[in-house]
């Protein structure tokens, strides 16, 4: 969820006033009655929020809503992004009372102007499948077109050619008031709840597990890389070797991290979505021994490991022939 610059509502912007005062544009008679699911991206900071100190604030919304809210782990986000997905899953009814508590919530607590007499604006991103996205477009645009005007919200969907491979879900970018973008969220739900190929996502609600690398500042040096994320998982010794975890640490020149890391982390994000392994990166320093080389650690199968290892090699091979 992200700011939005401009403003253009005038009204109480407390989050129990909002949940008064919102109405669904078009409620369909038996809207009551169908269970479905919503996904959408928050940052960590953002899911930090809404997990609260000991789980207090989910279960909170949980019970208020009647819905089931699930969070990916940190280091489980989507593609592209250094962001969460999360999956709020029940009755229509419900998931939009949670939704409406989730976002009010983010907007009270990370966006909200002291003394502010307007509404801010701000975006949301839906995670929807591929195959869904032509209903919600419609023939020549024309739902889209009529989601906007019921809800005043801004509505855009991310193109499907700018995906990364395997990758089969598009992103829904609602921006408005927390009014416009509930009215815009329920017009898009109930139309997804209509599609009986939107249910089959909701088996895997968190089938990515890129690493995000990004910059750490703070006690560290500006623009040190790091790498860091928990890995919890154990070696079944029941299952093949094949699919054991297994460690590997390869040497890249330093002046070739940048490449492996992409900008915004987008290219070892891409590898590890690709290969199904986890990369870390050793910090500014941290030289392979009696080399200049930083530390590249691999971690998943063999083969998760040697796709990475592969796809790291032809592209620092690629900057080389050309130097």
């Amino acid at each position: 969820m992200t700011m939005e610059g401009g403003v253009e509502s005038n009204y109480n912007s407390s989050t129990e006033s909002q949940l008064e005062k919102y109405s669904p544009p078009h409620p369909p008679q038996d809207h009551e009655e169908k269970a479905t699911y919503v996904k959408f991206l928050l940052s960590n900071a953002e899911a930090g929020s809404i997990i609260g100190k000991g789980g207090s604030t989910i279960t909170e919304f949980q019970s208020r809503s009647g819905a089931r809210i699930k969070l990916s782990r940190n280091y489980e986000v989507f593609p592209g992004t250094p962001d969460r997905i999360v999956m709020v899953s029940g009755f229509l009814d419900d998931i939009l009372k949670a939704v409406d508590l989730i976002l009010g919530k983010l907007l009270d607590e990370f966006y909200a102007e002291d003394g502010g007499e307007v509404d801010p604006r701000s975006k949301f991103r839906l995670v929807v499948p591929n195959s869904s996205c032509g209903g919600i477009i419609g023939k020549g645009g024309a739902t889209i077109k009529s989601f906007i005007e019921d809800s005043r919200a801004g509505i855009k969907i991310s193109p499907q050619d700018y995906n990364f491979p395997g990758l089969h879900d598009r992103l829904v970018t609602v921006t408005g008031t927390l009014e416009e973008q509930m009215g815009a969220i329920e017009l898009i739900l109930f139309k997804l709840a209509e599609d009986p190929h939107y249910m089959q996502s909701m088996n895997a609600p968190f089938q990515y597990a890129a690493i995000y690398v990004g910059m750490n500042y703070g006690y560290e040096p500006a623009n040190r890389v790091g790498g860091r994320y928990p890995n919890n998982r154990q070696q079944n010794k029941v299952a093949p070797p094949e699919v054991w975890d297994n460690s590997m640490t390869i040497g890249v020149a330093d002046e070739h991290v940048g490449l492996v890391l992409g900008r915004n982390g987008r290219s070892i994000i891409e590898i590890s979505q690709l290969s199904g392994a986890r990369i870390k990166i050793s910090d500014r320093g941290d030289f392979l021994s009696g080399t200049s080389d930083r530390k590249v650690t691999i971690t998943g199968s063999q083969r998760a490991i040697r796709i990475a290892e592969s796809m790291i090699s032809r592209k620092v091979a690629a900057v080389s022939e050309r130097e």
